[in-house]
């Protein structure tokens, strides 16, 4: 029950996270498991083994990849059952694999299951697939909706002028728009690392090195097989050298660019609170939403709150997964498997921030009237501009003259500017010049 569930992404955002219990869930590990320990049996059928060369045809093999296209909740019940036996959960996979292989008469062949294998060569095909799914069918389309959405803003917003802030301060204005689009470019430039890294896997017995496989049939190419079954059959990547398990140096760079993109959003979340709190978005009004229990005219950033909690929570576990994962004892120890257990965990709560941002963008409102109101605030501003164009023109000391001029410590006003233009000591078509210069056109391109 999600009363009762201990983490947030299976109680209080179930149905948010719901998607993507098809692909990290128990019932979904086993089901993965299966997908792989069938497809290598048809594999071995289509070498062909000597013992497999007419197992099967291709109307059976499509009864066996029903086995893990129609598994039930209750056969994943029947393998954890199993479990409680062996203790031992892909061997519980493999017996109730064989369980189903006697029910479409195919017992003669039942040992061919898991032929060679350790459980690794299941595990570590089974989780980068259920990973690259979940990647391709759940994440990667949230992404690119989310920054459809964020492109979309940035065009609509291209010609808006605002003050920009550096160090926390007034700075030369910019465009709303141009500013969301540094975050749109940034997210596309992380975002296209994830075409470069495979989707690796381990495939090679026991340690690696298919002892168990070359010792049985040494007349056939192993390391091709691995290949082939792992790059076409599986569409993943085949590590050439391992040991019992993956190296896990490319999911660590998965994991690594995923949290780089979290941390874009990260930054996006927080300027976009700041510009909540600035008065330069409004957000839109639902009627029977309530933003404080105390103050009734509160209308908070929540969604961005959420989404950059979220988005934290997943960069602790990703960056952890990102350091631990390459790392095991000698061939292999167990430290993989629970880390493995919990992939997820952080792609939920990018999830989670996903559709957060996605919300709150879908509220925001500009406030142009609040933008010009603070651009009319700052002449100041338009200093750098008129001391670069007295550069140009071999005006003595114009940072020293334009600095004099700012740090009075009163606001320095449009009439006190255009005073200051009809002092200096230039030509009239430069005064003309420095006079068409405000807050609201000093934007640059």
């Amino acid at each position: 029950m999600e009363l009762f569930a201990i983490s947030p992404v299976d109680g209080r955002y179930r149905r948010q996270t719901a998607p993507l219990a098809n692909f990290f869930s128990e019932f979904s590990l086993i089901r993965y498991r299966l997908l792989v320990e069938v497809e290598y049996f048809i594999a071995l059928c289509k070498i062909p083994l000597p013992q497999l060369a007419h197992a099967i045809d291709d109307k059976t093999a499509d009864k066996l990849r029903k086995i893990y296209r129609n598994f039930s909740a209750t056969q994943a019940e029947d393998v954890k059952e199993i479990e409680k036996t062996t203790n031992h959960d892909v061997k519980a996979v493999e017996y109730f694999l064989k369980n189903q292989f006697e029910q479409l008469g195919l017992t003669a062949y039942t040992e061919f299951i898991h032929f060679g294998l350790t459980s690794q060569d299941v595990n570590n095909t089974a989780i980068p697939l259920s990973l690259k799914e979940a990647f391709e069918q759940e994440i990667a389309p949230l992404f690119q909706e989310l920054l459809t959405k964020l492109d979309d803003l940035a065009v609509l917003w291209e010609t808006v002028p605002m003050l920009a802030y550096t160090h926390g301060q007034p700075a030369s204005p910019t465009r709303m728009g141009k500013e969301l689009k540094v975050f749109v470019y940034r997210l596309q430039q992380q975002w296209q690392y994830f075409a470069t890294i495979p989707y690796a896997a381990k495939f090679g017995g026991a340690t690696g090195n298919f002892n168990a496989h070359q010792v049985a049939y040494p007349q056939i190419d192993w390391q091709q097989f691995g290949n082939s079954f792992v790059n076409e059959n599986l569409g993943l990547y085949r590590s050439a050298y391992t040991t019992q398990i993956e190296n896990y140096d490319h999911l660590a760079a998965f994991f690594d660019n995923l949290a780089r993109t979290n941390t874009v959003l990260i930054d996006f979340c927080r300027d976009v609170w700041a510009y909540v709190s600035l008065g330069y978005f409004k957000q839109k009004i639902k009627a029977n939403e309530i933003g404080s229990s105390a103050m009734p005219h509160k209308v908070n950033p929540i969604d961005f709150e959420n989404a950059e909690g979220n988005l934290g929570i997943a960069n602790a576990l990703l960056t952890h997964f990102s350091q631990k994962l390459p790392i095991s004892r000698l061939q292999r120890d167990l430290t993989d498997s629970t880390v493995l257990r919990n992939i997820g965990v952080p792609l939920s709560h990018t999830l989670i921030a996903f559709k957060s941002l996605l919300k709150g963008l879908n509220k925001l409102e500009l406030n142009e009237k609040r933008l010009q109101q603070d651009l009319a605030a700052n002449w100041a501003v338009v200093a750098e501009a008129i001391q670069t164009i007295l550069r140009r023109e071999g005006y003595p000391q114009p940072y020293e003259t334009l600095k004099k001029l700012t740090r009075t410590g009163e606001a320095l006003t449009e009439e006190t500017l255009q005073a200051f233009i009809e002092t200096l000591q230039v030509a009239e078509p430069i005064k003309a010049e420095l006079r068409q210069i405000t807050p609201f056109n000093y934007v640059g391109v």
